[in-house]
């Protein structure tokens, strides 16, 4: 075995190893730190075929951004087990399992046919061109030029009308923090209730706090400091 099939093996195993992983995690996070993992191998194996560019791209677009992105979106949201049980779209799991059977048939079709005939590899692509990026250059930006404008048209609609589709357009001002506590205190009772030293100038739990007229709630001591009579003194001390 030479290195190419040593880096080949190695990198392979550890990218099942990786997807198995996505798939039996319980928690999101870890599903997507696998599949970080995943695709930093998948890097790797474009590197030894002498895909710099494709593994550059794995590298910093598919795994430093868009996964790193996935993954800050799942700790700031968070989202628990259960969630994957609720189906929001009906009919999508069938929908997703025939489209994966349908991606493997592919898959196994396409590893068949390239099997079938000669591939001479990049190395031979790469010396016809120049190098690895020129070639892909000159494909991209000349024979592949409409298609590549396309996509990109494509990407840009998607990425706007997900923007359109999130966004709520807010008819009146945002209501400031002083505003809702009013509201939720018209009916003359807080709720929920201030808690002892709130908005006063002393936290003691004998020490009631204060409703944003500045006036103290002596709901908000608890029934042994309403009872003994200490809740008077301090409301005496707060109100000065």
């Amino acid at each position: 075995m030479n290195g190419e099939s040593v880096v080949f093996w190695v990198t392979a195993t550890f990218s099942v190893m990786g997807a198995v992983g996505m798939v039996v995690s319980r928690k999101a996070v870890h599903s997507a730190l696998w599949v970080a993992f995943t695709m930093i191998n998948i890097a790797i194996l474009y590197f030894s075929l002498e895909a710099a560019f494709l593994g550059t791209v794995q590298i910093v677009v598919y795994t430093g951004a868009v996964m790193m992105l996935f993954l800050f979106v799942l700790m700031i949201v968070g989202v628990d087990s259960a969630d994957s049980l609720l189906e929001t779209i009906k009919g999508q799991r069938l929908v997703a399992s025939l489209f994966g059977i349908s991606f493997g048939a592919m898959l196994i079709a396409g590893i068949t046919s390239s099997g079938a005939i000669n591939a001479r590899g990049l190395t031979v692509a790469n010396n016809f061109r120049g190098s690895n990026i020129k070639g892909l250059a000159e494909l991209i930006f000349g024979r592949y030029l409409l298609a590549f404008e396309v996509t990109s048209a494509l990407l840009i609609t998607a990425a706007l009308g997900a923007m359109v589709l999130a966004h709520r357009e807010r008819v009146h001002p945002r209501k400031t923090q002083a505003q809702l506590q009013r509201e939720r205190t018209l009916s003359g009772h807080p709720t929920p209730l201030p808690a002892p030293g709130v908005m006063a100038t002393n936290n003691a739990v004998n020490v009631p706090g204060l409703l944003p007229d500045g006036s103290p709630s002596q709901a908000s001591l608890p029934k042994p400091f309403q009872s003994n009579g200490d809740d008077e003194t301090t409301t005496k001390e707060v109100t000065k």
